[in-house]
């Protein structure tokens, strides 16, 4: 029956890949093939939505991304395989990233969105797969439902409430901190109005904990305040150039912790920044090979707290960005050819990148997906010092 409802989750929730899942390279799943029914792709021999060193989730949406990933990391098919809680979020992607953190232990929730206050046909599919068994971290509940969302029947649910995205990110930073027993020393503070400047914020929210707030580019709303005030004077880390978040904000933030701006001219750009940063515990660090990467297009915030739960478990890694469908930015393919894995004798020695794509291909081509596959592929040293 589990079996049943996974198969069905999935197939609902990649209605524009035009197949089911198959088996990938690896032991990593094959997720959408455009134009080809189930039995025809798996006769390919060659999957085109997976390739060696990449696989999609490509659902027609960031609903139906959100529900693919869930499952995927949380198959459900055995007792061990179900998560303790799920997040319910309205389709908002600042609420969105900040719930990301409930990812983090102790909770390790993963979110699926709802619409209003009914649950779109992937993310109810997928949660009667998930079949959540209740998290002691927040008093046994199986649903967190964040704003006026969906209240699936059956489960029990901790509820969060607030009148806009800034008051729910204080309230989901209120719960965090209360599973944890503390609140954080680290908090990223994201541009509310620079969507693709803050889609990185919700990697590392899953993967760390660490709470995402929301400001404007010259003014900090008062929920936000009052959480930086609750983790007294904690590190700040700014997300976004001066246009995202301006100099005005920085200075009154100083006054809350001590400010780091981690940013660049550009999404692209912006996202690698925050991929190679590193302080202390913070930060990714990414600065050589054998990491897991989440590839989005700059242009879906919504998707990027989708895949947040890709980089909080398996291959954890940090979200990159592309600008275009079409193509991998040059910022983006220096980067990778900058950690791509090398061997002198054996690439069974050697260690591997690999990246999940996002999306269908109207945010990453199958020619850009190829692209990255090359770029992320382990290559004798001679022939990185003769590409370098």
């Amino acid at each position: 029956m589990r079996l049943r409802a996974l198969a069905l989750a999935l197939a609902v929730a990649l209605p524009a890949a035009g197949c089911g899942k198959g088996s990938g390279t690896g032991g990593q799943p094959v997720i959408g093939v455009p134009g080809t029914k189930p039995e025809a792709a798996q006769s390919l021999g060659f999957p085109q939505f997976a390739t060696k060193n990449t696989t999609r989730v490509g659902g027609a949406d960031a609903v139906a991304d959100a529900a693919a990933v869930t499952l995927t990391i949380y198959p459900s098919t055995t007792s061990d395989t179900h998560p303790d809680a799920v997040v319910l979020v309205p389709q908002d992607w600042r609420v969105a990233a900040a719930a990301a953190a409930l990812m983090a232990p102790p909770v390790r929730a993963p979110l699926l969105f709802s619409d209003g206050t009914s649950l779109p046909g992937a993310s109810d599919a997928a949660l009667k797969a998930l079949a959540p068994r209740g998290s002691q971290a927040i008093g046994n509940a199986q649903v967190i439902r964040v704003g006026d969302v969906a209240r699936p029947g059956g489960l029990r649910s901790t509820d969060l409430t607030g009148t806009d995205p800034f008051t729910l990110a204080n309230a989901i930073d209120r719960l965090v901190s209360a599973a944890k027993g503390s609140t954080s020393d680290h908090v990223v503070v994201a541009s509310a109005d620079a969507p693709a400047y803050s889609m990185p914020a919700a990697a590392w929210a899953a993967k760390a904990g660490d709470p995402v707030l929301f400001v404007h580019q010259s003014s900090i709303p008062p929920a936000t305040v009052a959480a930086l005030r609750r983790h007294q004077q904690p590190k700040i880390y700014v997300l976004g150039p001066p246009s995202a978040v301006g100099a005005s904000v920085v200075a009154k933030l100083r006054r809350l912790g001590a400010v780091t701006r981690i940013s660049a001219n550009d999404p692209v750009r912006n996202a690698i920044a925050f991929a190679r940063f590193t302080d202390g515990a913070f930060g990714w660090g990414v600065i050589d090979p054998g990491h897991g990467l989440v590839f989005l297009n700059a242009s879906q915030p919504l998707s990027a707290a989708a895949a947040a739960p890709l980089s909080a478990s398996g291959t954890y890694g940090p979200a990159l960005v592309v600008d275009t469908a079409g193509s991998v930015p040059a910022a983006l393919r220096g980067y990778l050819l900058d950690i791509q894995p090398g061997y002198r004798k054996d690439p069974v020695r050697g260690v591997y990148n690999h990246g999940w794509v996002i999306g269908d291909e109207r945010a990453v081509s199958a020619a850009a997906q190829a692209r990255l596959d090359a770029l992320l592929e382990i290559v004798p040293v001679e022939r990185q010092k003769s590409t370098s």
